[in-house]
């Protein structure tokens, strides 16, 4: 073969072998709209053809699905839910009430228990359209509404993973009085850079993307209150498989506290897996590959 015919062959290899990620990267998500308990939430799709299975992401306290798991940077491959299809899995986004494409709803505040039930509804919808159970993947407080749907819905769960998981199991929230109106505080640009704190693990215009992302998406905090329904997070009710992640230097993950967590998960399929080098925003990082391979390692070890 000659051999301008052989560079040839050889730049349509890897050209075949880089369209699919990259396409992953650059196909805009799908939006759904689910309805629970009579309010609109904004459900985000990226899939893949005969997929391996799906995974269902929920965000944080602050920020929106989008900026968190679909961020797009020219030159850099930060989306998580790319990272996943590459891996061959479809994945969906949540938005709470409030939060990006779901608006707030007439009481104006979220609960835990409003956030859990709405994300019941959203596995539902999605194991109805799939006829597959879910693996349900939450960071931060998206970790804690995971956590109290799989205890309080499990039926469409097929496993857990809590990221970036804030909170102490053995600390009881106080029962708060209850606000008369919502804050409303409007969210800044320090506020959306806060989490990047591991110096050289993430570009400056990876957090200016992300700053400039999610403050279009999410430009007024969402506020919650009754937040002593927490109070029923528990191991012991955890009867579905868990990945517990945590990144080595996430200053919102205490290590005691997962510890204390873990020994009491009742499901026997559990993992607890440190990302060397990461913080609380590690899956916009450089550790952001081990954790796109820790997730799905766990999912596909349960399949053994």
């Amino acid at each position: 073969m000659p051999v301008h015919m052989i560079r040839r062959f050889l730049f349509i290899a890897w050209l075949a072998l880089c369209l699919p990620i990259t396409a992953f990267a650059q196909n805009p998500p799908t939006q759904h709209t689910v309805t629970s308990d009579g309010h609109p939430l904004a459900l985000w799709e990226k899939s893949v053809a005969n997929p391996k299975g799906h995974i269902l992401l929920h965000h944080g306290r602050t920020w929106s699905a989008l900026p968190d798991f679909d961020l797009q940077v020219p030159g850099e491959d930060l989306s998580l839910m790319a990272g996943f299809n590459a891996l061959g899995y479809s994945v969906w986004a949540l938005d709470a009430r409030g939060y990006g494409g779901t608006p707030r709803d007439a009481s104006d505040w979220l609960t835990p228990d409003k956030a859990a039930q709405d994300l019941a509804v959203a596995l539902d919808w999605l194991h109805e359209r799939t006829g597959q159970q879910i693996n349900v993947w939450g960071w931060s407080y998206g970790a804690m509404v995971a956590q109290l749907t799989a205890q309080r819905y499990p039926q469409a769960i097929r496993s857990v993973t809590l990221f970036g998981y804030p909170t102490d199991p053995d600390v009881e929230v106080p029962v708060a009085a209850q606000e008369s109106e919502p804050e409303r505080r409007i969210n800044t640009a320090e506020a959306a850079a806060s989490d990047f704190i591991v110096p050289g693990s993430i570009s400056e215009a990876a957090i200016a993307a992300y700053v400039d992302a999610a403050l279009a998406a999410d430009p007024v905090r969402v506020d919650w209150h009754q937040l002593h329904q927490w109070n029923a997070l528990e191991g012991a009710a955890l009867e579905v498989p868990v990945l517990l992640l945590q990144a080595e230097f996430d200053p919102l993950a205490n290590t005691d506290a997962h510890a204390r967590l873990f020994v009491n998960i009742a499901n026997p399929n559990k993992q607890w897996v440190v990302l060397a080098g990461g913080d609380h925003a590690a899956l916009l990082e450089t550790p952001r590959a081990r954790l796109i391979k820790a997730s799905v390692d766990f999912i596909e070890w349960l399949a053994l």
